[in-house]
């Protein structure tokens, strides 16, 4: 009896949580679709927008030590329900914006608020899942930014066309309120706060080291660490850049295509996310494959994405857009669960959320880096207001297929499962 309220009742916990992760995803990617929108409306520049749209990377890539610290310390439920609130906020001032100080920062803040997600997801994961569960629930939580991922392309396309994008905004805001609530009240952080029996199986808590500061150094004195934050800075630098800002204006500028063609042809990576986190998922899981292998396969891979988008730029057939961004979410992001489960494995539980904050800190910051570095690239080559060439998109691909030969070289670098770290 009480094993089916256990089952029933992190059913539920996991359902709460995967909204608001779809929440994450669709701020995270959203600028895509808008961009030339923004970029005309609030008056800016490429570099500026690339600035506007990093503004939601550089709080989030901060605040990971603290998600992951706030994680083990005040609790994941409150965490979560009051940072929300927050991005609310601060979806509600990107609408308001009519200049792109006001727009930065509502985007600042709605990053901040999201930070607290995905890690404090991971530390209530730990406990209402077993260990061997852990790898497939990381993986499902990717599938479920794969559908924050899709909605942030065509559906937002079609919102901001109907709404504009300022009204937009202002309503995810609200429903981003609403979602907070809904954490408070039905999530749990453990089975023992819902007044359950501990999962059988789930990873027990060691002795931390003593204070905050002890549990960061344990984590990034393990060599074993290093590979992996090296391959989430520059893999998610590539899949942010493009998915997250450059490939709507990218296609719109090169193909001629309007803003709801464009949506549905980058909904083809969070489809890519949708089917690649199981299938990445089932290959270490099920089959046994270990992550240094798969990451090197899915690095590879993006490699020869990349590649033909900076040696194809302007004469690559717009159907096999479509391929190419679905091979982008099967071969980038979907396999970022692997690298958490690999991290995971790292560390005992009680600094797993101090750990899973810190390697979780790189692929921020590589999108945050490199969306304005592009924007930059990008600033010389425009033939009318808002508008870059060919060349100019060129220019750009050429610096993310050195960031995929950067994540190919970190992949190759790792140390397997069960060699001394």
């Amino acid at each position: 009896m009480s094993g089916g309220r256990v089952s029933r009742c992190r059913w539920v916990v996991f359902g709460v949580l995967a909204i608001g992760y779809i929440l994450v995803y669709f701020h995270r990617l959203c600028t895509a679709v808008v961009a030339n929108d923004m970029m005309r409306d609030l008056e800016a520049g490429a570099t500026l927008a690339g600035f506007l749209a990093a503004a939601y990377f550089y709080p989030y890539a901060l605040m990971q030590i603290p998600a992951g610290l706030l994680a083990d310390s005040w609790g994941p439920r409150k965490t979560i329900s009051l940072f929300l609130v927050i991005a609310a906020g601060g979806s509600v001032l990107l609408g308001a914006a009519q200049g792109p100080s006001l727009a930065i920062a509502g985007r600042t803040l709605v990053g901040a608020g999201v930070a607290m997600l995905f890690v404090a997801t991971l530390k209530v994961l730990t406990r209402w899942f077993t260990a061997r569960e852990f790898p497939a629930m990381a993986s499902a939580l990717i599938v479920v930014g794969g559908v924050g991922s899709l909605s942030a392309t065509a559906p937002f396309a079609w919102l901001s066309e109907w709404l504009g994008w300022r009204a937009s905004f202002v309503s995810i805001g609200l429903a981003t309120i609403a979602v907070a609530a809904a954490v408070w009240l039905f999530v749990r952080d453990t089975p023992a706060d819902a007044g359950l029996p501990p999962i059988a199986d789930a990873p027990g808590e060691a002795a931390p080291p003593a204070g905050v500061l002890a549990a960061v150094v344990t984590v990034l004195r393990r060599p074993a660490f290093w590979p992996l934050a090296v391959w989430f800075f520059f893999d998610l630098a590539v899949f942010f850049s493009f998915a997250g800002l450059w490939g709507g204006p990218y296609l719109e500028h090169v193909y001629g295509i309007d803003k709801a063609h464009a949506g549905r042809v980058l909904a083809m990576y969070a489809i890519g996310m949708i089917v690649g986190a199981p299938l990445w998922s089932f290959a270490q899981t099920r089959i046994g494959m270990r992550h240094k292998p798969l990451l090197v396969v899915s690095s590879a891979c993006l490699m020869g994405i990349t590649a033909v988008w900076a040696f194809y730029t302007g004469t690559l057939p717009l159907e096999a857009q479509y391929g190419m961004c679905l091979g982008l979410g099967v071969f980038s992001n979907a396999i970022a669960g692997i690298v958490f489960a690999a991290t995971k494995e790292l560390f005992p539980t009680a600094i797993a959320g101090t750990a899973l904050g810190l390697v979780n800190f790189f692929p921020f910051m590589g999108g945050a880096v490199f969306q304005p570095v592009l924007g930059a690239v990008l600033e010389p080559y425009e033939v009318a207001k808002g508008v870059f060439s060919a060349e100019g998109y060129q220019r750009a691909f050429l610096v993310l297929l050195a960031c995929s030969a950067a994540a190919l070289l970190a992949a190759l670098c790792m140390q397997e499962r069960g060699r001394k770290a």
